[in-house]
């Protein structure tokens, strides 16, 4: 939450004023989470394999201190430039301690509880922006933005840091061909010779998905207005993703034992292109509406959880953190261009093309879900 809070959402709660003092366009406020993920996927795959090796803790602790410091830079930033070249310093810290490491970090310690561990992780870390947003304002308000970024730092030694060092064991487990169960009632390892394709099939499914959900989640309120609902309904309407979200979530985590990652995953992927059917098809009224932002909730939710406990299920528990390193660079581009994206189509072709083109890639999510599905439950054949 520190992580997430402190950095991603700056430019969200506190850019207006940051611009403002900079004298600086919007265009390259918002760039700084971009930079920041492009980084993350730059970095995503050496930092997986070095916490296979050798564990997360080191790598987090430095990540804290690191974030800490860039934060103190930022608030000291003068202009554009400074500014964007800081966000490569956050964003070199922050493939060191959120996102693809943590997951990596408590799959490690959680053993066959892992899958448990990593939807419980998701459901708290979704709560970041649910108290970094009035935080982050209500010291804004009251002490500026640069005052605010030094507290924000702080946060990071004080809080973050000393939790790295005293929880996170100053080694990786050692290497077991033992499969990382996560508690899943059907999971295994695919064999080796299938892992690449099963790679590729997730890359796809996830990244696919991935940029409806962060355009989805980014534009959702336009596009309600888009669809005819007034601003008052389209903001009640949104409001309702938070709690149904983490709703899905502890769901997931009690049917941890009945249900398997990759229903969880299918379950899904279906729900998507249906809400996305809703908007297409009646999105004026109420009902659809509601349809459309319930279905997209309960599939965002799942997605959250999925993309850290699919993985988990699928390749051995010493290999984790190197395919999650290599995940994180499709899945960190899509994330850094959908804003782009998105608004480029609600701008030129409305919110019709932009549900259609969402929708488009949202079947493709859905189909690659279910091959890779068949694909991982399938034996592997006899050589010879």
């Amino acid at each position: 939450m520190v992580g997430w809070g402190s950095t991603f959402f700056v430019p969200s709660v506190m850019g207006r004023h940051i611009a403002q003092d900079l004298q600086m366009p919007a265009e390259v406020l918002f760039a700084g989470p971009t930079i920041m993920f492009i980084v993350g996927a730059l970095l995503a795959p050496p930092v997986g394999r070095i916490v296979d090796r050798r564990g997360a803790r080191n790598l987090m602790i430095s990540g804290s201190m690191l974030g800490a410091l860039s934060l103190v830079l930022l608030s000291r930033v003068q202009g554009p430039y400074t500014y964007v070249a800081v966000w490569v310093l956050i964003g070199i810290a922050g493939v060191m301690m959120m996102g693809t490491i943590s997951s990596v970090a408590l799959a490690q310690i959680a053993g066959n509880r892992a899958r448990r561990a990593l939807a419980f992780l998701t459901t708290v870390g979704g709560l970041s922006s649910t108290i970094f947003w009035p935080l982050a304002a209500a010291l804004d308000a009251a002490l500026g933005w640069r005052t605010t970024l030094l507290i924000f730092a702080s946060l990071h030694l004080l809080i973050s840091l000393p939790i790295h060092y005293f929880v996170l064991p100053p080694l990786a487990p050692p290497r077991s061909p033992v499969a990382a169960t996560s508690g899943d009632p059907v999971s295994a390892p695919v064999a080796p010779v299938k892992r690449p394709m099963i790679f590729i099939l997730l890359a796809i499914m996830l990244s696919s998905g991935g940029i409806v959900y962060t355009g989805m989640t980014l534009y959702l309120i336009e596009i309600l207005r888009s669809l005819g609902h007034s601003s008052a309904t389209a903001v009640i309407l949104a409001s309702l993703m938070g709690p149904i979200q983490i709703s899905v979530r502890l769901v997931e985590i009690a049917l941890a034992h009945r249900l398997s990652t990759m229903n969880s995953a299918i379950i899904g992927s279906i729900a998507l292109p249906v809400a996305l059917l809703f908007g297409l098809g009646a999105g004026s009224t109420l009902a659809a509406g509601i349809a459309l932002v319930v279905l997209y909730a309960i599939s965002n939710g799942l997605k959250a959880v999925v993309r850290n406990t699919l993985p988990l299920a699928l390749f051995e528990r010493s290999e984790y953190g190197r395919y999650m390193g290599w995940l994180a660079v499709p899945l960190n581009i899509v994330t850094a261009l959908a804003p782009i994206v998105f608004a480029a189509m609600m701008e030129r072709g409305g919110v019709s093309l932009t549900l259609l083109a969402c929708f488009i890639a949202a079947i493709l999510s859905l189909i690659t879900n279910i091959a890779l599905s068949r694909l991982a439950r399938r034996q592997p054949e006899r050589a010879g």
